[in-house]
């Protein structure tokens, strides 16, 4: 069996092997957000919240690009969508943590609004990308 054999077979011009969810603005900007939080935020974190807030930012930023790609990978714009609502919810969850820990005094206010800034960028580009398909299952 070659290469050739897993190729999915689509109508002509639906499909380019080049582009997938990676190629998403919205999946970069929550990237970004991610990572922010994993080499950030979960560090500043102390010994006694590992099995708390530190798993909490764990599984809400894993999530946001998660249900991107999943949803990306549905079949129809409608299951897409629902994927791609559940990582908006993460990402106000997440905003959500970063407020809880600048409250509790574990983050310093450059890191709160250094997170603020990029989840809110995050937000209003998957907004877009929602609203974009939306428009595609509406035709």
């Amino acid at each position: 069996m070659d290469d050739e054999d897993f190729i999915l077979h689509e109508p002509k011009g639906y499909y380019d092997a080049k582009k997938d969810f990676t190629s998403l603005e919205a999946w970069s900007k929550c990237r970004d957000v991610k990572t922010f939080f994993y080499k950030k935020i979960l560090l500043a974190l102390p010994k006694e919240e590992k099995f708390n807030l530190d798993i909490q930012i764990r599984k809400a930023s894993i999530s946001i690009t998660a249900n991107i790609s999943e949803g990306y990978g549905r079949y129809h714009y409608k299951e897409g969508i629902q994927f791609y609502r559940i990582s908006r919810g993460s990402l106000y969850e997440l905003k959500d943590h970063l407020i809880s820990c600048y409250d509790i005094g574990f983050i310093n206010d450059e890191l709160k609004i250094e997170g603020e800034k990029l989840i809110e960028l995050a937000k209003i580009t998957l907004n877009g990308f929602i609203n974009f398909v939306q428009s595609r299952l509406n035709r």
